[in-house]
């Protein structure tokens, strides 16, 4: 009996070490203009971050929400530059969006990248495993 209950207890304790080591990755899918939508998504970002520093996050824009990573455009710009620094956080901007936003990379806030094709961005993330959250009001 007593066996049993140390082999039990030996397994539930490698299961949770085994499930405290699973990556903690997160994508997040931007496309609203409204500030207050952005200014979350960097709040999560922070609270992520916080409490699991080795998480990778993406933040991936098209649609409305180009103006949020746009030079003078951007009424997050500040935040978003701190958020920026952290290498494990990431946003990526669909190129087809901007192509029909008419924006250019060099418009781009420093830090931003870009993907191809933003939802196809999303789409590979997930089927890799990712967490997926729709940032929306």
């Amino acid at each position: 009996m007593k066996k049993s209950l140390l082999i039990t207890g030996v397994l539930t304790l490698l299961s949770h070490i085994s499930f405290s080591q699973t990556p903690y990755n997160v994508v997040f899918d931007l496309t609203s203009s409204d500030t207050a939508v952005q200014s979350s998504v960097i709040r999560w970002l922070n609270g992520i971050n916080s409490s699991h520093p080795t998480a990778k996050l993406e933040v991936v824009l098209y649609g409305a929400s180009l103006p949020m990573v746009t030079k003078n455009k951007s009424s997050v710009e500040k935040p978003l530059q701190d958020v920026l620094q952290n290498k494990n956080i990431s946003f990526k901007v669909c190129e087809i969006a901007m192509k029909r936003h008419q924006l250019d990379k060099s418009q781009l806030l420093p830090g931003v990248q870009t993907v191809p094709d933003g939802i196809y961005e999303i789409i590979s993330k997930q089927k890799e495993g990712w967490g997926y959250i729709k940032a929306a009001q």
